[in-house]
């Protein structure tokens, strides 16, 4: 009988979704328009005595949905978790900062000690930072240990905002009691570039107590990491630093190479697909050999490093007894390169510790070499023209918080004369605003730049429109599936054009299935799901390579695990169309 009891309490407590002063909804998927639509939930919060944290993701929450919530969470004076990633799906921009207000609102005035704030994957811009700005400078926030703010769009903008909510919030936590003292920050995919993170690394410094950084894919080059290196050395507690997919060069990680020999706590290091170069690289494995004494993973990987640079990592690792992982995949070390690397690990009894070698580049010759210098002048130039640009864009979002006088603290913007982005730049450095300047002839002009002969170069254009797909921002979206649209119908109406080719490349592409060539994937986005969902559904999509995509998206893969609901809706739209050709 007791057995019983027990087995129906653990069953009531699986559904109400509750554990440890927790109430979930993760992943339901329900669809919160009005007051109505949340009594349920309402009830619930209301009832649930010493509640501490509250999970919505995987749900999409509206204005009065938001605000029906907010009042019953008034009352909830021990509240410490937010967990509310991934619901706004399918909202309106402009819905979301009045919904976060009310939310913020509501945990304020119960007198919340937050520890966790978690608003990943909502895509909110910085309007949506706006909307956390007062709660992020409230007492509820003084506590913050783990801020999330992946993948939200916040932009140079955004990060402004937020690295000023930070320094005021510390400033007034300071003249109460304990300051801020954040621990974890997770920023990945919102164009934060030099600027935003700037910002940011001033707020770090000013805190000093971060134990974690994930700023991946963030345009940010020299000078960004450079301003972040100062910051780190002040974070003497650093564990984590995850700085992948941003553009380092020698400058920047020479400085971040100096920054981290004042640090004894790290132990993961991700500089992956950063451009450290030779250079940066063995001012890197210097640190290394001379510190970091409980290093467990270091990630130097798609970085130009050649062959005598990435023995010189290795040999900075032989004493680490720690160590878990070497990663320096995607490299120019060349067959011999990869051999001697390889020879050297086994003989330091480290063989197991090394990874996949297999997406090596090869050895670059002297030529190759000095075009790739070429390329980097130029690439650089063409990060300046992008800053500039979206400087100029968020000029007079961001006026208001820089002249505020009770920010505590301003962030200047160079000025400058930006260049309209053509197709090339677009293509280059794909983004929402580059895409509409192109104007009513956008479609005509990629259509043209492309050579839609060569199906990779299709395929890898089609990826690069759909990344800028948003569903709150009718004008983008347009854009983008009209740009889709008149790409991929020149493509499969021309006779030379393999139309299975350019699936397979696709798949390839977005990480589904191994490249014989090493091509590298792109970090899928929902907006590539949401394009192609969109284009199966047109007469110029074959009907034979439907099965084929459905096939793949419905075995499990890490690459589509982002794109929860962007997913599901593809596999659905192949699914039907598979049954009705």
């Amino acid at each position: 009988m007791a057995t019983d009891i027990v087995s129906q309490l653990a069953d009531s407590l699986a559904k109400a979704g509750v554990e440890e002063g927790e109430l979930s909804y993760k992943g339901q998927g329900r669809k919160l328009d009005d007051s109505k639509s949340v009594e349920e939930i309402v009830k619930e919060i209301k009832d649930f005595e010493g509640l501490q944290a509250l999970r919505l993701e995987g749900n999409t929450v509206g204005v009065e949905a938001a605000k029906a919530i907010a009042k019953a969470l008034e009352t909830k004076s021990q509240f410490k978790r937010c967990f509310w990633s991934d619901m706004f799906t399918g909202r309106l921009r402009s819905e979301i900062p009045p919904a976060l207000n009310s939310l913020g609102d509501a945990l304020m005035l119960a007198g919340a000690k937050l520890t966790v704030l978690d608003l990943s994957d909502n895509a909110f811009g910085p309007d949506g930072v706006k909307g956390i700005e007062q709660l992020l400078k409230s007492p509820a926030c003084y506590t913050l240990q783990e801020l999330r703010l992946n993948n939200c769009g916040m932009g140079i903008g955004g990060g402004k905002i937020l690295a000023t909510s930070l320094i005021e919030c510390h400033k007034k936590s300071s003249g109460e009691g304990p300051p801020l003292s954040l621990k974890v920050f997770v920023a990945g995919r919102n164009r934060l570039e030099n600027d935003g993170a700037t910002a940011l690394a001033q707020s770090f410094q000013l805190m000093g107590s971060l134990e974690e950084i994930h700023m991946p894919q963030n345009g940010i080059n020299h000078p960004g990491v450079t301003a972040l290196a100062k910051a780190v050395q002040h974070n003497p507690n650093l564990r984590t630093l995850n700085l992948n997919d941003n553009t380092f060069t020698e400058e920047g990680a020479i400085a971040m190479a100096k920054a981290l020999k004042d640090l004894r706590s790290i132990q993961v290091i991700n500089f992956g697909d950063c451009l450290v170069r030779p250079v940066g690289a063995t001012a890197i494995a210097e640190t290394v050999s001379e510190g970091l004494p409980i290093l467990k993973e270091l990630n130097l990987s798609f970085g130009e490093i050649t062959e005598e640079a990435a023995l010189a990592v290795a040999h900075a690792v032989t004493n680490k007894n720690q160590l878990e992982k070497l990663d320096l995949n995607g490299n120019y070390l060349g067959e011999d390169g990869c051999k001697a690397l390889k020879d050297f690990m086994k003989g330091i009894n480290m063989a197991e510790l090394l990874a996949s070698l297999s997406d090596d580049e090869g050895e670059p010759g002297d030529e190759d070499e000095d075009e790739d210098d070429d390329d980097d002048d130029d690439e650089e130039e063409e990060d300046v023209e992008e800053e500039e640009v979206e400087e100029e864009e968020e000029e007079e979002e961001d006026e208001e918080e820089e002249q505020d006088e009770n920010t505590g603290s301003k962030f200047s913007t160079p000025p400058s004369a930006p260049r309209p982005p053509d197709v090339s730049s677009f293509l280059s450095f794909p983004s929402p605003d580059k895409l509409l300047k192109l104007g009513a002839k956008r479609a005509t002009l990629i259509e043209q730049q492309v050579d839609v002969a060569d199906a990779r170069k299709t395929a890898e254009a089609f990826l690069k429109i759909a990344s800028v797909y948003t569903e709150d921002n009718n004008e983008v979206k347009n854009a983008v599936l009209e740009s889709v649209d008149a790409l991929l119908k020149k493509a499969f109406s021309t006779n030379s054009f393999q139309g299975y080719n350019f699936v397979s490349s696709l798949l390839v592409l977005l990480g589904l299935i191994k490249s014989e060539d090493k091509v590298k994937p792109v970090l899928v986005v929902a907006g590539h799901l949401q394009a192609l969902e969109h284009a199966v559904h047109q007469d110029y999509f074959p009907k034979e390579s439907v099965a084929v995509l459905e096939a793949f998206m419905s075995r499990h893969n890490k690459s589509l695990e982002s794109c929860g609901s962007s997913r599901h809706k593809l596999q659905f739209t192949l699914q039907r169309a598979r049954t009705e050709s």
